[in-house]
């Protein structure tokens, strides 16, 4: 791969400005990538500051921004599929593919630096363990919840509304405080540790420059963290110094460097990394003057658990014991008139012209077997037989957790005056995506890796097959902010449980009719507690063709249940909603569908710019 293509990659920043005046700010998240830009040296990518107002380079020096491989430009210029992303954004050089949220662009700032230079072994070790630091989505990683979302957003609110800190620090410092004064943990196939020689008399900041041991785990001494992550300089450790540096150069700037002592294991942190190669001199080069702290006093009487401000970390709600099953659950939900309410099949004939469409749209595209494939398509017969009645010439429909892209590919196929856009977060499965949808030479088609948070744009069809436990909420939610109608099949309803987004059975659902009795109030929340949801929803994955029929017949209840008050939330919300039964039901032990649809519907969107021959 030659230089030139590998700067047709762009990518986009934000320039804010503040509320009171014309003076423009460079927002945390933009210093984080363009401090890992000046440590990895990368010229790998096009780099464009968006601004809603004019501003000039010679205006932004004085931000410490004074390189020249940089454009400003005006949202209304970013191409459409990116300007659809909450910044920072990636858009590849066919402007169809683009990667959004901090942690996946950080990501892929790596691999083209390491790409363009396979010598900058400094740069891929950033990745960590396996390449996989701040690899999983913030969805399923506190970790990375943490460090993409809960310090940025800490320290952001932190900045805009500085409290009295001597009273209280942010939940999401004190956490990372209390996790810095825990044992590394060792993985399996890296037993090493660093002597006790080298952890004084060195840092270490990558694998290949420290002084180890090879010894089995159980006979490792607690090692102590040198960086964020234990014992080596990563990813998570660039992202954490813009956020660490401006919040504590806040606390000195209010003459408040009491709560400093506070946070002992995290001033050593910042203290080590400014003696890792390079780190000085990027964060100069990015307007952060990194400089030794002032002496810290003795720290009072303090526990890190209390006293932390708005910003919490969410923590995974305690697995509930089964007692009994769920039976004493759906008898009492009978006798309050709720029982699972299935909408007959509009069409149970409705089947693809599979021979007739190309090789690429066919899941065993997918590289899987001939029999899951065959299930596959009795699926994409249900779903994509549901949004084709839906959509309108010019609709924008998005295929949410779109994994290899087995339903948007189709979609886009038989589409063709309909934009589609398929969302996933894990970078392999888009990667499959892309290449089908190539071969395929469809040009109404967009994909987005990021978590479904940071699409932003307008759409009038939400399509997802087998959004795995609360992901269908978050679906079914993000259609409905949008007003957009939703075509969505759940699965792992094992893994539904309260989040610091929603909370079980939904909140909205308290007041709503009874299936039986229409004209009446049901308090779902008041008749069902949140441990009995949790039985329904175990129970409702007990529906494999290997199960008793009974056990099956029970399971299919449940999925019902907890269907039943997803779809109460959303006709609560100016919602139609039909919980209906694919057909034919052997297609997947997971077969409803939730068909939603609003009154008034969103109007088309602009079409996605037409795909350019890749080179």
């Amino acid at each position: 791969m030659n230089s030139e293509e590998l700067r047709q990659h762009s990518l986009y920043l934000e320039i804010s400005f503040d509320d009171d005046d014309d003076e423009p700010s460079i927002p945390l998240r933009t210093s984080i990538v363009l401090f890992l830009l000046r440590y990895c040296k990368s010229t790998c990518l096009d780099v464009f500051l968006v601004s809603a107002k004019p501003i000039t380079k010679h205006t932004l020096g004085k931000h410490g921004i004074t390189a020249c491989d940089f454009a400003v430009v005006r949202l209304a210029d970013v191409p459409e599929l990116a300007r659809g992303c909450s910044l920072p954004v990636v858009l590849d050089e066919t402007q169809r593919h683009c990667r959004a949220g901090l942690a996946v662009v950080l990501r892929h700032i790596i691999n083209k630096t390491t790409e363009a230079d396979p010598s900058r072994k400094d740069v891929l070790e950033l990745l960590g363990f396996k390449k996989t630091c701040l690899k999983a989505c913030a969805e399923v990683s506190h970790w990375t919840w943490l460090c993409e979302l809960g310090i940025p957003c800490a320290v952001d609110e932190h900045l805009r509304n500085p409290s009295d800190p001597s009273l209280h620090l942010p939940e999401a410092i004190l956490h990372l405080e209390r996790t810095l004064g825990e044992p590394v943990k060792v993985h399996n196939d890296d037993k090493a540790a660093i002597t006790k020689l080298s952890m004084e008399d060195a840092v270490p900041s990558t694998r290949e420059h420290c002084e180890i041991r090879k010894v089995s785990t159980a006979d490792l001494p607690p090692l102590e963290h040198v960086f964020a992550e234990g014992l080596y300089f990563t990813l998570t450790d660039v992202v954490l110094l813009p956020c660490v540096h401006h919040y504590l150069g806040s606390l000195l700037t209010h003459s408040a460097a009491g709560p400093l002592s506070r946070l002992p294991l995290l001033l050593d942190w910042y203290r080590r990394v400014q003696e890792v190669p390079g780190v000085l001199a990027a964060a100069q080069a990015c307007g952060m003057i990194l400089t030794s702290l002032p002496p810290v006093p003795p720290p009072p009487e303090f526990s890190p658990d209390c006293g932390g401000e708005s910003v919490q970390v969410p923590e995974k709600t305690t697995e509930v014991p089964f007692v009994g099953g769920p039976r004493p659950t759906m008898t009492k939900l009978k006798e309050q008139g709720i029982v699972a309410d299935f909408s007959q099949h509009p069409d149970s004939s409705l089947t693809l012209a599979w021979e007739s469409l190309p090789v690429a749209v066919n899941p065993e595209e997918g590289k899987m077997s001939a029999v899951r494939a065959l299930r596959k398509r009795q699926q994409l017969n249900n779903l994509v037989g549901m949004v084709t009645e839906m959509a309108r010439p010019g609709d924008t429909i998005v295929d949410f957790c779109s994994g290899g892209g087995h339903v948007g590919l189709v979609l886009a196929y038989m589409l063709p005056d309909c934009q589609v856009i398929l969302i996933e977060n894990k970078e392999e499965s888009q990667d499959r995506a892309r290449s089908r949808a190539r071969d395929l030479g469809l040009d109404n088609i967009g994909l987005i890796q990021a978590n479904l948070d940071y699409f932003t744009a307008p759409f009038n069809i939400g399509v997802a097959l087998h959004a795995c436990g609360v992901a269908t909420d978050m679906v079914v939610e993000h259609c409905i902010r949008a007003r957009a109608a939703f075509v969505i099949s759940p699965c792992c309803y094992g893994f539904v449980q309260n989040t610091d987004k929603f909370s079980f059975p939904g909140e909205a659902s308290t007041t709503l009719r009874s299936c039986s009795e229409p004209s009446s109030g049901v308090n779902l929340q008041e008749t069902l507690s949140f441990k009995e949801h949790m039985v329904l929803c175990r129970f409702a994955d007990q529906t494999d063709p290997g199960l008793p029929p009974e056990r099956q017949q029970i399971g299919k209840q449940c999925m019902g249940l907890v269907d039943l008050d997803r779809s109460w939330c959303a006709e609560a919300r100016g919602y139609t909603v039909r919980v209906i039964t694919m057909e034919p039901e052997s297609c997947s032990p997971k077969n409803n569908m939730l068909v939603g649809t609003v009154t008034k519907r969103n109007t088309p969107t602009t079409a996605l710019p037409p795909q350019e021959e890749e080179q």
